[in-house]
């Protein structure tokens, strides 16, 4: 008892001492919480640094100390880390990674999302057909329809580059569809894509890219690229466009390009807008909100073009699309099935008016890597944390169009050449907030 009373009685610290004069203005609970021998002695060690770096502001104005919180400094600092940390990955050598990966237990690589899985069907059109499992055939049957898919390749750069198998399955991954939008190529070395789509084509095939230029508000900058078979669609050059965002929602605004199939008849080719987008996970609610004033200036685009699709990485499920998904009309592919290799989130989604798109078949699924190249957790997630997923549409325009054919022939690659317009039909109505 003596020693419980010693302990409990015990004279404050000096640090309990500062941190109670600092705090004075607070609810006591805090004041009690703050003034503890541990969480005191953290704030000593704290508080200068989050001075320095300007987080914290301390004024004495009023003859007591008085701390004030810079929102938007912290907001900068957190920023600036993330970016160092994203360029310390990508240049971690894969040695390092191999013993890291070795010490995380198994069950919390495996843990998996269990919640049950809402779906919403599509009025005046047939349910989802959406396959968790992603099994298709390396070569389509059918040259009637078209398959669109969104990739995540994360940190794809020069260290994933370098390992071959993984190479080969995201060269085996694009040859099954006939656009893909990729996210999160980041790497200034402008060979890897080159080298990619040589891959790509090593077996006969004729794809090429076009890629945006580099986007992100902190030093680690991401592009966004598109992938495509040229034998079956064709791409307006001049149309690869990232869209303005003057008042700077959105970390890495979206690059958008125009495309249309190849037609053997008379009845013209789909034609279409992909808009590639990869929200930052700490800004989904402002960056969502955002998207809906996207998605309506796109669809009053200069070209005329009535149907447009907006796919990526959004970090969110489709029940958190905002005010995205409040849009009317608004359709998307995926219903809460987990698309991270892990199988816990619901991140990437494939979203257009299913109204104007009346091209979409009603089929659609989830690329589940591990299963489809029998491959172990870690060998899929060495290949991208992310699934990736697709959506297929007739090869036919079914509404108004206007074609590509006078437009300027193509080059092989267009790389960096999407840039900021100043277009009244693509400028987000910021105004309107």
């Amino acid at each position: 008892m003596a020693l419980f009373g010693r302990n409990l009685f015990r004279r404050r610290t000096a640090s309990q001492t500062v941190v109670g004069v600092a705090s004075s203005g607070l609810p006591a609970p805090i004041r009690w919480l703050l003034g503890t021998r541990f969480v005191s002695r953290i704030l000593i060690y704290l508080v200068p640094i989050l001075l320095t770096i300007g987080v914290l502001t301390l004024d004495w104005s009023n003859g007591w100390p008085r701390f004030s919180f810079n929102r938007e400094r912290a907001t900068e600092v957190k920023d600036t880390a993330k970016g160092l940390a994203n360029d310390v990955r990508e240049h971690i050598p894969d040695s390092v990674v191999e013993k890291v990966r070795e010490t995380i237990p198994d069950g919390l690589a495996l843990d998996r999302w269990t919640s049950e899985i809402a779906r919403t069907t599509l009025p005046s059109a047939t349910d989802f057909s959406n396959d968790p499992s992603g099994a298709l055939p390396t070569i389509r049957e059918s040259g009637s329809t078209i398959r669109i898919a969104s990739f995540n390749i994360q940190v794809f750069g020069t260290s994933k580059a370098a390992k071959p198998q993984v190479m080969q399955v995201l060269a085996s991954v694009v040859r099954r569809f006939d656009v893909v939008a990729i996210q999160e190529l980041r790497t200034m070395d402008t060979t890897v894509l080159d080298r990619f789509v040589t891959l790509i084509n090593s077996e006969g095939r004729g794809y090429r890219y076009i890629a945006g230029p580099r986007l992100g508000r902190t030093s680690s900058k991401e592009q966004y690229v598109f992938v495509y078979d040229a034998t079956r669609v064709t791409v307006d050059p001049e149309s690869l466009l990232t869209v303005p965002d003057p008042q700077d929602y959105l970390h890495r605004e979206p690059t958008i390009a125009r495309f249309q199939t190849r037609s053997s008849t008379t009845q013209p080719g789909f034609s279409f807008i992909l808009a590639n987008i990869h929200t930052d996970p700490d800004e989904t609610d402002t960056e969502l909100d955002a998207l809906d004033d996207v998605f309506v200036s796109l669809q009053q685009n200069a070209w005329r073009e009535d149907d447009v699709i907006l796919l990526g990485d959004l970090n969110v499920s489709y029940k958190k699309l905002g005010e995205l998904g409040r849009l009317p009309n608004i359709a998307y592919t995926v219903h809460g099935e987990p698309t991270n290799t892990r199988g816990s989130k619901s991140y990437d989604n494939i979203v257009f008016d299913r109204l104007a798109t009346t091209e979409f078949t009603g089929t659609a699924g989830i690329l589940n890597l591990q299963q489809e190249f029998g491959l172990s957790m870690k060998q899929a997630i060495d290949v991208s944390d992310h699934f990736p997923i697709w959506a297929e549409f007739d090869v036919h325009e079914h509404g108004a169009q206007v074609s590509l054919a006078s437009q300027p022939s193509q080059s092989p690659v267009a790389r960096g050449q999407a840039r900021i317009v100043e277009h009244p039909l693509l400028r987000l109505r910021g105004s309107q907030r």
